[in-house]
């Protein structure tokens, strides 16, 4: 198996898991309200909308490391593709 073979599946690993990641944030966000609770009626829903926030938190530098990772293997790929092009002879 070639090198540029195995970076394209540790790419493909690599988006899958930056996509589900993407896919569990949206889910979060479908739940997030747009809306400020003040009373103490709603100390419920505040803490709801808190937890939340706190999730979305932690999610999100997995996503910015890993579109970085992902953005940066798939552009070593392809220098190499293209290097390795250049070398071949004809």
């Amino acid at each position: 198996m070639s090198l540029i073979m195995m970076l394209l599946i540790v790419w493909g690993a690599l988006t899958v898991v930056l996509i589900l990641l993407l896919i569990y944030r949206s889910t979060l966000t479908l739940h997030e309200d747009d809306q400020l609770f003040l009373d103490d009626a709603s100390a419920s829903l505040r803490v709801e909308q808190e937890q939340l926030q706190l999730r979305m938190r932690k999610v999100a530098p997995y996503v910015r490391v890993l579109g970085v990772l992902s953005g940066v293997l798939i552009l070593v790929i392809a220098g190499m593709a293209v290097w390795q092009q250049i070398n071949t002879p004809q």
